[in-house]
Formats: structure tokens, sequence, C-alpha cells
């Protein structure tokens, strides 16, 4: 096909014929995927070029030996409860906080767990989320009262808070009541702020456990968003996994892009903006530093000196086991759970994330495990199972954490080791390799320390406004940040659909 070269696009020539595209997408992670599905799904006609052979980025899988693995997210709390994938038709809606709608033919088919999350304490009296807030708050003791008021509450306005908390920081907030009940607990860094909150040892090990999935050290403000996010999310829609393995969800937004016309093409690495085909818009599901590595991308000076500014966190050094039987864990309640969070007391949870934010690596670092199996059997041999690890790491750790990693599953599971028939190693190096968005081995787009928590990676009410005409940014490295929702991509989209775009609406 013909490529026409008279249209006014992001390399500036004169516009004389229609662009052959209306969006160019770059990257075929979540965020770029839902992207191009929306455009796609509104009638305009879209290219997606992924760098690998393979689409997905963070949501993709991989098979070995009859186990079936994630090669990074796994659990998918916000996913569930974020818009994108029920609007476009691609999950079971039947119990989605979003439209409730019931589709037999969905494409994902979100897999829940008995429990959400466990956090095993050295005492043995772990401490679990539960679906119900009620459920979970009696658990925890003289904070079950404070629990229910707080998480409770906030559960109670998801759909009001849902509007805000998902998009930019920095705009008119639809409910304003709603967002500050969130917002002046989620100001504070999670060690002083779980602390003053609650008095057990289950609530603050229990939230503070989700505030480290900032990867930031928790002195720090803004980490008890995260922890309320996560808690809310496991309350609204729980932390499922999807069932036959995470790339059922690029599968999924592919299949929406090419059934509405829309090309994907694999191991289309771009590096000159020359050389795109003619395009209204461009969406770059990348980091700043490769949207600044693309030649031609010409941007306005304060976008640039961002771009080169923004910092990335700390790693994930990840171990994928397959195991001969399901974990026994010293607590048995465990077995239940999809999520573990395995790193002892509260206390023990921030000194570790403290050792990590200083470039060093603790003797007991944070670890997330999740058993898959528990809602998705078809992952493994009959009776057999899949672990999913991954422990924060500094940045760019070039050790070994797998012993790390053995070592707190010891205290929680002895005698697990038995079980263990292979390992699957993954490195920050080898994350980085797998995708240029993980630069370093950070697997959430940049670092959440600082003003970057909402300067993601400018501040204002149009973070995804490169400056550069019709170019937007739509990667993790943009507001709401890490997670396969897709949300940077479908942000993005309706931004240009009140300018670039707006022909289609």
């Amino acid at each position: 096909m013909a490529r026409s070269k008279l249209f006014q696009n992001t390399t500036g020539i004169a516009s004389v014929a229609q662009p052959e595209f209306d969006a160019v997408v770059v990257g075929a992670g979540p965020n770029g995927l839902a992207a191009a599905a929306r455009i796609a799904k509104a009638g305009g006609k879209v290219l997606v070029l992924e760098a690998n052979a393979e689409i997905g980025g963070g949501v993709r899988s991989f098979d070995h030996n009859g186990y079936r693995h994630d090669s990074c997210s796994t659990i998918h709390s916000l996913p569930a409860i974020a818009p994108p994938l029920e609007l476009l038709g691609l999950v079971d809606g039947q119990d989605s906080p979003v439209q409730g709608r019931h589709r037999a033919s969905a494409t994902i088919r979100w897999a829940h767990f008995p429990i959400e999350l466990a956090h095993p304490l050295p005492d043995g009296d772990s401490a679990f989320l539960y679906r119900d807030v009620r459920q979970t708050a009696e658990g925890l003791g003289q904070d079950a009262r404070r629990y229910q008021r707080l998480i409770g509450g906030l559960v109670d306005r998801w759909d009001h808070l849902a509007s805000d908390v998902l998009t930019p920081m920095v705009s008119i907030p639809r409910h304003p009541v709603s967002l500050a009940r969130f917002g002046l607990p989620a100001l504070l860094p999670a060690a002083a702020g779980l602390r003053r909150l609650f008095v057990t040892e289950q609530a603050r090990a229990l939230l503070g456990g989700n505030a480290a999935h900032s990867y930031v050290a928790l002195n720090k403000p803004l980490t008890m968003a995260f922890g309320l996010m996560l808690q809310i999310g496991g309350h609204v829609g729980g932390w499922p996994v999807a069932a036959g393995g995470s790339s059922t969800i690029a599968s999924g937004l592919a299949s929406v892009i090419t059934s509405n016309g829309g090309t994907i093409e694999t191991s289309s690495r771009v590096t000159n903006m020359a050389k795109l085909p003619s395009h209204r818009t461009l969406f770059l599901d990348t980091t700043p530093a490769v949207a600044l590595s693309i030649s031609g991308l010409d941007l306005p000076w304060h976008r640039n000196r961002a771009y080169r500014n923004f910092g990335h966190g700390a790693a994930a050094f990840k171990v994928d086991f397959e195991l001969s039987g399901p974990i026994p864990w010293a607590d048995p309640q465990i077995s239940q759970a999809g999520t573990v969070h395995l790193v002892g007391r509260f206390d023990e949870l921030v000194a570790a994330e403290s050792t990590v934010a200083s470039g060093r690596m603790p003797d007991r670092p944070f670890v997330l495990a999740v058993q898959a199996c528990v809602a998705d059997p078809q992952r493994a041999p009959s009776g057999h199972h899949t672990l999913w690890t991954y422990a924060h790491v500094p940045s760019g750790f070039a050790g070994d954490a797998l012993p790390h990693i053995e070592g707190q599953l010891d205290r929680f599971a002895p005698g697990w080791r038995d079980l263990v028939v292979h390992r699957h190693v993954t490195t920050p190096a080898a994350l980085e390799t797998g995708n240029a968005n993980f630069a370093g081995g950070d697997i959430g787009g940049g670092s959440y320390g600082g003003l970057q928590s909402v300067a993601r990676p400018t501040f204002g009410p149009h973070p995804y406004r490169t400056g550069a005409p019709g170019v937007y940014l739509c990667s993790a490295s943009t507001p709401p940040g890490a997670g396969a929702h897709g949300m940077g991509g479908w942000n993005a989209v309706a931004d240009a659909l009140k300018r670039e775009l707006r022909h289609l609406t």
C-alpha cells in the first residue's frame, strides 16, 4: 500500500492528502493495546508497532513442561475494576463494579480466590484480606471498627472515587468529598500513617504490604495511597488472575483491534519518526527515555527536560517455581490465598524497603508470592502447582536474590523445597532485555518517589501530551501508573478524542 507523505503529521509536512492512519501506536503492552482498541472500536484506523516478536509487554505468559507461567504481571486487582476491559466487552461483567453485564463468550475470565491476600507473621497469627470488608475486619482484633470505618467507607464510595483516582491527579475532581476522604490519609507516609491509624500488627502489616507495592521506602509521603488503593481493590473486585494466563488480556485487546480493522505488526522497533506512515496521532507506550531515543521526535524544551529527568525505581528479581504439590504453609489457611506477602512483621517490612531504597540488598527482602493454581488449576499438571514470586531489590541489582526468596519461604512454609520440580529465574537485567520499559528491572514504569508520584512524567492536567503536535505518551510512566488496567492508554485517547481525533466521537 502506498503511504501518503503530504499530510500534516508530527513530522511537520504540509497538509495535502488524508493520513493513512488515524493513529499509530508504538508498543503493544496493555496501555498501548488499550489505546489502539479504543480508537479501533470508535471507527478509527490504527496501526500498532511492537518491537518484540510477541505482544503483551507486562501481560505475557509462557509454557514449560505443562506448566503455564506469567512473565510479569499476574494478579489483576485494578484491571478487574478499571473500565477498559469491561467496556470493550472483553470480560464477563456479572460481578464487575463497572457495568455488571454478563457475557457468556467473554475473552477474559477472572479466576478468584477464597482469600485475596495473606500476610503471615512470625508468631503464626496471619493477616488476611477477604473480598468482604466485615470478614477482613473481624481478623484485625482491636482495629476492626477502625478498618470498617476507613476502608469500608472508601469501598462504599468506589463509584465516585474511580473517576478521580484513575485519572491525572492534577484535575478538577468530579467528587471532591469522596476524593478528600481518600486523599487526606493517602498523603501520609505509610510507616507513620499506619502506626497512627492502627494498633494491631495484623492491620499494619496487611496495609503496609500493599503500600510496599509502590517500591518506595515507606517513610516517604503518598505511600499510603498504594496501600489504600490495593486494599480497596481487594474488596471491590478482588485480586484475581486471568484464567489461562495474563496473555489472555493481550490477546483479548488484540482481537478488538484486528476485528475492527486495526493492524498489529510485531518485530517492528521504531527508531525514527520519518519512517512512520502518515498519521493524525502517535501514541507511545514507552518510558520517557525510550520516547526521547526516537529520532525526529521534537519536544518542547520543558518536556524534554522533564523526560530526561524522569527517574526509575527499585527492581524486581523474579523466580517462577514448578511444584509437585501445594505449598505446605505453617498456617494452613494461607493455602487458600492467591497472593502471599512474605516479609514478617511491619517493622521488618519498613526496614527492608528502606534498605532497598538506599541501594542495598536486605537479608530479608519483601517477597510477593502468587499461588495461581488455587483459582486456575489448568496452569499445571494435575495435582501440581506453580508459584510466581519476586523480591524487591535495588535498581540494576546484579546479584542473586534466589537464596533470599527461598529463605523467606523457609520461614513460613517449612519443607516446601521438597516439592520443587524446576525454577525459572528472571534477573532485573533479563526483565529489561525482554521489555525496554523495565529499565534496570523497574517494572513500574518509573519511580513513585517524591513528586514523581503525581508528576508522571509532568505535573499538570494533561500529562499524556508530549508537547509535539499529535504525540501522546501513554505508558505506565503516565497516570495512574503501573498495572495491566490499560488506563494510561485509555486516558490518552480520551484526551486525543477532544482534539486530533474528535472526528471519531
